[in-house]
């Protein structure tokens, strides 16, 4: 199949995911034992049919996938940036910097540079999760990588630190809804991706064409996104998203995707961002998912990496053997695309965390080998 697994065999599974996520607005008894739909046949129907048809149906389902002409006043070409301090480790320079990522709103970060390797270096994006702070990533993968000839930028995404302290408990979707209209969490955080990649190009030290994204948890919920409508990230981790859409857990919360909330510009009876997914309400599975977003990104690397290889349902964060659905369908397309090897489920044992053998293993290699100088 061209997909490794860590300690498994690639089952031949492609049905869903069974529903356990107890707040979900759509629990879809019997979800597990529907096929996710096929995606295309040739790659000519891929190209010219389905791949336009989901991109559109993916921006009706997050509102926009980048600023409106109106919404550009709100943000630089290339966001500024202040620097605050900077320390000089052996292995690397470690910046702390401030990105205005809105013209009134500038986000923390860490900007580590490599003393090892030759300008232009490869770059990665890194992001926390939901508990810790921008800083986290620096010690989970960030301090690996720049001692090894990587840029790395640091970051968080809006929901833990937006305008006026606000964050997902506190009313980060409400203050995106209010400046940008309806614009999904999961969206916005591809667009401030974006932004900090234009920041890195920016600088003569980077190559352009080597910048990769990865993040873990919530931020690896962003990395699913960023693989589909980033086209400036060449290489995508994302370290236990738990991939499907509705499984174990929380896409459809306001500051994701706000399945439930209704709005005025959604065009079915129930105004509803579920109602978009969940087409056919007869039918026990979504009809869109994320085995859509992973074939969006290709031909583009993307490392899945899983924390429960030893379970069939988790019914937690951690991605799991009936991930196995998604991956699958996904891979036809990069099957088809002639780059079966460019798309990988490590699935390990490590549990839900950032780094652990297995893990660390998998995304070391990815990013070295489709980054690496």
């Amino acid at each position: 199949m061209g997909i490794a697994v860590f300690g498994q065999g690639a089952p031949a599974r492609l049905t869903q995911h069974r529903v356990v996520a107890k707040g979900s607005p759509a629990p879809l008894a019997g979800a597990e034992q529907v096929e996710l739909p096929r995606l295309a046949a040739t790659r000519a129907e891929w190209e010219t049919q389905r791949r336009p048809e989901l991109v559109t149906a993916w921006k009706q389902i997050l509102g926009k996938l980048e600023p409106s002409a109106s919404d550009r006043q709100w943000f630089h070409d290339v966001p500024l940036i202040r620097e605050i301090s900077r320390t000089e480790l052996p292995g690397y320079t470690r910046i702390h910097i401030e990105l205005a990522l809105e013209k009134d709103f500038w986000q923390p970060s860490l900007l580590l540079l490599p003393k090892k390797g030759k300008s232009p270096y490869p770059a990665v994006i890194a992001w926390t999760s939901t508990t810790p702070d921008w800083q986290e990533p620096e010690k989970n993968w960030g301090a690996w990588l720049a001692e090894r000839g990587f840029v790395v930028l640091t970051g968080w995404s809006h929901i833990r630190n937006y305008r006026d302290g606000s964050t997902y408990a506190k009313g980060a979707a409400e203050k995106v809804y209010e400046r940008f209209g309806r614009w999904a969490g999961l969206s916005r955080m591809v667009w401030d991706v974006r932004q900090q990649a234009a920041f890195l190009r920016s600088r003569g030290d980077v190559d352009a064409s080597k910048i990769g994204f990865m993040g873990f948890s919530l931020s690896a919920k962003t990395a699913v996104y960023v693989g589909a409508f980033a086209p400036e990230i060449a290489a995508v981790v994302a370290i236990d998203p738990h991939i499907a859409l509705n499984g174990g857990t929380n896409y459809y919360a306001p500051w994701y995707m706000d399945w439930t909330r209704s709005f005025p510009d959604i065009d079915t009876p129930q105004k509803t961002v579920l109602s978009l997914l969940d087409t056919d309400p007869g039918r026990a599975g979504l009809e869109h998912d994320h085995h859509e977003l992973l074939a969006l990104a290709a031909p583009k690397p993307f490392l899945l990496i899983g924390g429960a290889g030893e379970r069939e349902d988790n019914g937690g964060d951690s991605d799991d053997r009936q991930s196995w659905g998604y991956v699958n369908r996904a891979h036809e397309i990069y099957r088809l695309l002639g780059a079966p090897d460019r798309l990988r489920f490590a699935l390990t044992n490590d549990g839900h965390h950032a780094n652990g053998p297995a893990i660390d293993d998998a995304w070391r290699e990815w990013l070295m080998r489709f980054l690496g100088q």
